[in-house]
């Protein structure tokens, strides 16, 4: 299925790339449904995480919709080659020497762009994380940007979007639903590591384990 990108969304690459992206989630047997919120700004989440291929799927999704995703890694890791093709890639660095902290350096970052799409890993590990980091939540709400969320579902082999999500101030609130479409729309490669708040949606018990591939 066609998924649908507005002419605001923050876009890079090109036909050549945008193919290649597609024949390779064609080739693992993946498929994407929804759209992406016809947006200039917005904070994108990907969930459940609970193995490194998900950074593929990652990647190979951005790269077939020709998304220009940005991540924040910390300063120190932009030397040399590395820094070269970090900056590439799209990572945008935090000065872990500023007095201010990650969320204010990534509201700042989104603000002060006339285009973003801010991609974060809200459970933090691939390891059955006890809850979500809300730092996604305060970056939203304070730079006025909704939310998007991608849903990997490993038994069907679908990754599907949500609606776009405007954060009301309500945390738990925006959280519940936020939760609640990604476990309507998702399973696990690594059941057993699903984040709690998940578990607790599925009527499982969760328990601590090791972040091992």
């Amino acid at each position: 299925m066609t998924v649908n990108v507005g002419p605001l969304v923050p876009r890079r690459g090109n036909g050549f790339s945008r193919w290649l992206g597609r024949l390779t989630l064609r080739m693992i047997g993946w498929k994407l449904v929804g759209e992406v919120p016809n947006e200039p700004k917005m904070v994108m989440l990907g969930a459940p995480h609970t193995t490194n291929f998900d950074g593929v799927l990652a990647i190979a999704t951005l790269i077939s919709l020709g998304l220009d995703a940005k991540t924040m890694i910390k300063d120190s890791a932009f030397k040399g080659l590395l820094g070269k093709f970090l900056l590439w890639a799209g990572a945008v660095p935090i000065n872990r020497k500023s007095p201010k902290g990650v969320v204010e350096q990534s509201v700042d970052a989104l603000t002060s762009r006339p285009k973003m799409l801010l991609l974060l890993a809200p459970e933090g590990t691939r390891s059955a994380a006890l809850e979500w980091k809300r730092g996604f939540y305060h970056i939203a709400l304070a730079a006025k940007v909704p939310i998007l969320t991608a849903a990997c579902n490993y038994q069907t082999k679908l990754i599907s979007f949500s609606p776009a999500l405007m954060p009301s101030g309500d945390y738990a609130v925006d959280l519940a639903r936020i939760l609640q479409f990604v476990h309507e729309n998702s399973y696990p490669r690594h059941p057993e590591r699903l984040s709690k708040p998940l578990c607790e949606l599925r009527g499982r018990k969760w328990q601590a384990v090791p972040e091992d591939d």
